[in-house]
């Protein structure tokens, strides 16, 4: 097989991940150009076009003309929104393209994904992230999967990027991934209940001394809690979503999705919660998760 050569990148969706990865790759000078439904919106579009202005990547009025010449096309958006990439992508690629679909979905939804996307001559590779972009940002580890997975791999590393390759089969790296969310968003939605709980009745120095006891290298008297319930505060919605798609996935193996649905929940209750009380997350200062606690206070169901 000859060496993959990446030219020109578009990234498909331009929210967290998308503009993190998209102002990254053309901080190296490689060619970026971005499509984001947000583009299509009157109310939104000016500050898409700012926020794709600072990090150095041009856009595109249409998916079509985002992804014409492009040798790599990174689809960044939510779980729900991915098939419709999906779709547009076996409409509007050719042999040659390589379609990275790095959403949080299940392997159900990533093979039918990879079906539409290869029906029109392109190559479908599957990435599962596997921690949150933010911090890492390009560096943020992923798991490839498909039939040129090893083959995108170097090639993606060669861009600065963290992937692995893991398997030839599409739906291993999302299996790793969905199952890895019950536990670390679970942990989130558990400290939520936990914390909020604990702060009502004046004991929360106590149960958290508990758990650093118990737990003590994770930081349960340090960075942990504030950590575990931002991640709610700032993104749950999007992150109840994806823990829909868990429970997807533990149904298609015939595991009962209890957990799933209940962190789901405590996920969208959170940012209900904060709907109702007027309460928004404090974006470019620290987080505190007693803020968040107190500011909820008179709403726990």
């Amino acid at each position: 097989m000859a060496e993959i050569n990446v030219r020109k990148i578009a990234m498909v969706g331009f929210g967290e991940a998308g503009s993190i990865l998209g102002a990254d790759l053309a901080a190296q000078g490689r060619e970026v150009v971005t499509y984001d439904i947000l583009l299509d919106a009157p109310a939104s579009r000016t500050a898409m076009l700012d926020k794709a202005s600072r990090a150095g990547v041009r856009t595109a009025d249409s998916f079509n003309a985002a992804v014409k010449e492009a040798d790599l096309i990174i689809s960044a958006v939510t779980a729900a929104s991915s098939a419709d990439v999906a779709q547009s992508a076996s409409e509007a690629l050719q042999a040659g393209q390589i379609f990275l679909d790095i959403n949080s979905c299940s392997p159900a939804t990533k093979h039918s994904n990879s079906q539409k996307v290869q029906s029109s001559g392109a190559d479908y590779v599957e990435a599962a992230v596997m921690a949150p972009v933010p911090p890492q940002r390009l560096k943020v580890p992923m798991l490839l999967g498909g039939r040129r997975a090893a083959e995108v791999a170097p090639a993606l590393a060669a861009l600065g990027l963290n992937a692995s390759f893991l398997a030839d089969e599409i739906g291993v790296a999302s299996a790793v991934k969905m199952c890895r969310s019950v536990v670390i968003k679970g942990l989130e939605a558990l400290a939520v209940e936990s914390l909020l709980a604990a702060r009502r009745f004046g004991a929360e120095q106590e149960v958290l001394a508990s758990l650093q006891g118990t737990f003590p290298q994770m930081g349960w008297q340090d960075k942990l809690p504030d950590y575990l319930i931002s991640r709610v505060a700032e993104h749950g919605r999007r992150r109840a979503a994806e823990m829909r798609e868990v429970a997807h996935t533990l149904e298609d193996v015939g595991v009962a999705p209890m957990m799933a649905l209940a962190t789901a929940a405590r996920q969208d209750w959170v940012i209900d919660a904060m709907k109702a009380h007027g309460v928004k997350y404090p974006h470019g200062e620290s987080f505190s998760w007693r803020w968040l606690a107190d500011a909820l206070s008179r709403e726990l169901t």
